[in-house]
C-alpha cells in the first residue's frame, strides 16, 4: 500500500517536474527582423511591419517578429550580413543592395530596362527563378521571398532639366543597384545613399539629383522643394520588389507549417504592397504636381544611350560567375518571352483608359 502511494506520488511530481518543458515548448517562437528601411517609411517600411504583423496573426501567434528600422541594429546595407551571421533571424530589404557581395542579385528586385511587378513574379513563381536565387543566397546561409513592392519607380529628382545626354556627364546622383552602373556608363558618379540620408545630403548639394522609388515612397521626403524637375521613365527600376531574408538556420528550426506561413505571409505581403502602391502612388502624383513637382520625360536620347547601357552592363554582370550567368540568361529569356503580351497589356491599358 505504501509502495503503491510513492509511485503515485512519485508520478506526480515527475508531471509536475515536466510541465514547464511543456510550458516552454508551447511559448511563441521569437525572431528579430531588421530593416533597410526608415520606421514605416511609405511602402517598404510599411510593408515590413504588415509582414510581421501578418506572420504573428495567421500563426495565431506562435511565430513573433519583432521588427527594428535601418540603424537599429544593424545599418541599412547590413542587413544580409546581419541574417547570415546571426545577428537577426530575418530581413527586410531589397536585392540590389547585395550586387557587391552576390553579382546578379540586383535581378531580383529589378534591372533597367527589365521587366514590371507581374512579369517579374512569373520569373520567379513559373520560370525557374526563385531557384537561381535559392542558389545565389546559399552560400550566405539565407533565403529570399518575395516580400512587397512599390511598383515601378520615377526616374528621379534633378535640381536642372537635362538639355541631352551630354549634361549627365559629371552630375551626382542617388542611385542604387545596376542603374549605378548605367549611370556611370553615361558620365554620371553615382552615390550609394541609405534611403533615411538622402534628403540632406541633396539639401547640402553633396547631390545632384536623387532616384529612390515611386511618388508615394517620395513624398513624405520632401526632394521636390530642392530639386523639382521629377523625371520619367524610371528606366532604372521598372520594378519596386522587396525581399524578406530568412537566415536558413532560424528556418529549418520551423515546424512545416510555420515555414508556410512564412511563405503565405510573403506572398500576400508582395500583393498588398503593389495594391497599396497603385492606390498610393495614384494620390500622390497629384499632390506633389499641386506642391511644384514638375514630371517631366528624359530626352529621347537619354533614353537611347541609357538602353545600350543597360544591356552593356548587364553582359559584364553575367561574365563575373558562371551562377550569375545562368541568372542573367534567365531573367533576359523571360523578359524576352513576356515582351509581346506586355505591349498588348500595354496597348489595351491605354486604349481603354483613354
Amino acid at each position: 500500500m505504501k509502495t503503491t502511494r510513492r509511485f503515485a506520488l512519485g508520478a506526480a511530481g515527475a508531471g509536475l517536474l515536466a510541465a514547464p518543458a511543456l510550458v516552454r515548448a508551447d511559448a511563441p517562437i521569437r525572431w528579430r527582423m531588421a530593416t533597410s528601411w526608415p520606421k514605416n517609411l511609405p511602402g517598404p517600411g510599411v510593408s515590413a511591419a504588415r509582414l510581421a504583423g501578418r506572420v504573428a496573426r495567421m500563426s495565431g501567434g506562435r511565430l513573433q517578429i519583432d521588427l527594428f528600422a535601418a540603424g537599429e541594429i544593424v545599418p541599412a546595407f547590413a542587413v544580409l550580413d546581419a541574417v547570415s551571421n546571426g545577428t537577426v533571424e530575418m530581413g527586410h530589404t531589397a536585392s540590389f543592395f547585395w550586387e557587391g557581395k552576390a553579382p546578379a542579385a540586383s535581378l531580383f528586385t529589378t534591372a533597367p530596362f527589365g521587366m514590371a511587378a507581374v512579369e517579374h513574379q512569373a520569373w520567379l513563381a513559373e520560370r525557374g527563378g526563385q531557384a537561381l536565387w535559392d542558389r545565389l543566397y546559399e552560400p550566405f546561409g539565407v533565403r529570399g521571398l518575395l516580400a512587397g513592392n512599390t511598383g515601378p519607380s520615377m526616374g528621379g529628382w534633378f535640381r536642372k532639366e537635362l538639355g541631352s545626354a551630354a549634361d549627365l556627364k559629371g552630375l551626382r546622383i542617388r542611385v542604387q543597384g545596376l542603374g549605378g552602373d548605367v549611370y556611370a556608363e553615361l558620365g554620371a558618379v553615382p552615390q550609394s545613399i541609405p534611403p533615411g540620408d538622402v534628403y540632406p545630403a541633396l539639401e547640402r548639394g553633396v547631390i545632384d539629383a536623387v532616384e529612390l522609388l515611386s511618388p508615394a515612397n517620395d513624398l513624405p521626403l520632401g526632394f521636390h522643394r530642392v530639386a523639382p524637375v521629377y523625371y520619367m521613365p524610371g528606366f532604372n527600376k521598372p520594378n519596386g520588389a522587396a525581399e524578406a531574408l530568412v537566415a536558413t538556420k532560424a528556418w529549418e528550426k520551423l515546424a512545416p507549417e510555420l515555414q508556410a506561413i512564412v511563405e503565405a505571409a510573403c506572398a500576400a505581403e508582395h500583393a498588398a504592397g503593389l495594391a497599396d502602391a497603385e492606390r498610393s502612388n495614384a494620390e500622390a502624383i497629384v499632390k506633389l504636381v499641386s506642391m511644384g513637382a514638375r514630371p517631366t520625360p528624359f530626352p529621347a536620347d537619354v533614353l537611347a544611350a541609357a538602353r545600350k547601357a543597360a544591356d552593356a552592363v548587364l553582359d559584364r554582370v553575367a561574365a563575373k560567375t558562371p551562377l550569375a550567368g545562368e541568372i542573367v540568361a534567365s531573367y533576359r529569356t523571360a523578359s524576352s518571352e513576356g515582351r509581346p503580351w506586355a505591349r498588348i497589356q500595354g496597348y489595351m491599358a491605354q486604349a481603354l483608359r483613354g
